[in-house]
């Protein structure tokens, strides 16, 4: 794998750093709240959000994602100040406290005022992307109402195929193929997980060249899994077998979402003979809910009970390597738009994805305002 490309140690013009997330609850009393906040407009009763909620009961009503994020948030000030990078950063959620709002409103008063957004989903999508921009639209909606004086925001560009972010989950499959025992390890297949959306989600996230066929979306996670996949032959000398399936699935059952799910894969492989299977979750940054429920408990469940060997590998989290990732990601933006050349470091056959989501990616089914975008009101 080649090594991340060398950046100045400036990050200007930008002054701080959004941690941008989905959010959690943090406790039993929180888990329907924090479904109202997640389906709010949709007009679900709340019995059914305590039945949706009983994967949170499981385990206390405890999402990791927000200490995830702490974690985070902790290896990037770890890294910013090992480099000399003098950014400081922020974290607001989009479901749950920090409130992403609240956090906006925090910077405008301690005066930042040129702001740049990471969030924490990797690829193009509605949910993923734009929506994440129209809370981040939303935000500066309620501060303008405030009379605050408004920043100017700019979003990190997708980072699915960067060194940073593909290295730790290689090295991820490669240790979960090692804890397999020794006589299925060879003939292990390599399910590549991520989350299931509707179809027509699919098709049409990313830019509108990419609409169609699964869109961006499909086409960005088969581009990592393909790195994955070659580089555990080229490391291994086994060329294991490998599909992009999913997972998660929320949505009615007469509306198309992408498949196959991860518990009908193992299903289908063990039928085929497959001795093993290492279930990777190259979808999700970190071992959220949908990780923690749907991989390690409910597929996991679904492995026993056909006699399935299975592990699953590691996300990447608070690896250090992707803290890194973020800086350079910084410091090739910050570059950019001082006017100054920059190579984006990436891998796989796509290319880097574009730092400005230009007019009709990733729409939603209802046009709002979105910011950081060529179509803007927050420009």
């Amino acid at each position: 794998m080649p090594e991340a490309h060398a950046a100045p140690t400036t990050a200007r013009p930008y002054d701080a750093l959004l941690l941008l997330s989905f959010g959690g609850p943090e406790g039993p009393d929180d888990v329907v709240p924090f479904l109202e906040n997640v389906t709010r407009g949709r007009g679900i009763p709340k019995e059914r959000l305590k039945e949706v909620g009983q994967h949170y009961f499981l385990f206390g009503g405890v999402s990791p994602i927000n200490e995830q994020n702490r974690a985070l948030l902790d290896a990037l000030r770890k890294d910013f100040a090992d480099h000399g990078l003098d950014l400081p950063v922020f974290w607001g959620n989009r479901n749950w406290a920090p409130y992403l709002t609240d956090t906006l409103r925090e910077m405008v008063t301690e005066g930042h005022r040129r702001i740049l957004v990471l969030a924490t989903s990797a690829y193009a999508s509605y949910s993923g992307c734009r929506q994440y921009r129209e809370n981040l639209a939303e935000s500066l909606a309620a501060l303008e109402a405030e009379g605050l004086e408004l920043p100017t925001i700019d979003k990190l560009r997708h980072y699915f195929n960067h060194p940073g972010f593909v290295r730790p989950m290689i090295d991820g499959v490669l240790a979960s193929l090692a804890d397999l025992p020794d006589d299925v390890r060879a003939g292990a297949h390599l399910a590549f997980t991520t989350h299931s959306i509707p179809d027509a989600a699919a098709d049409s996230s990313g830019p509108v060249e990419d609409h169609g066929d699964g869109g961006a979306y499909v086409k960005q996670h088969l581009d990592v899994a393909r790195l994955i996949a070659d580089a555990v032959r080229e490391e291994t000398g086994v060329e294991h077998p490998w599909q992009l399936v999913y997972q998660s699935r929320s949505g009615a059952p007469h509306i198309p979402w992408l498949e196959p799910d991860i518990c009908d894969h193992l299903e289908e492989r063990h039928a085929a003979g497959v001795p093993a299977v290492v279930m990777a979750p190259i979808g999700f940054v970190s071992d959220h809910m949908e990780v923690l429920y749907d991989l390690d408990t409910e597929a996991t469940e679904k492995a026993a009970e056909l006699g399935l060997p299975v592990r699953r590998s590691a996300t990447v989290g608070a690896d250090p390597r992707f803290a890194a990732a973020v800086r350079e990601l910084i410091l090739e933006r910050a570059a950019s738009e001082s006017g100054r050349n920059v190579t984006p470091c990436v891998l796989g056959t796509l290319g880097a994805s574009h730092d400005l989501c230009p007019v009709g990616c990733c729409p939603a089914r209802a046009a709002k305002p979105a910011a950081a975008g060529a179509d803007s009101p927050y420009a």
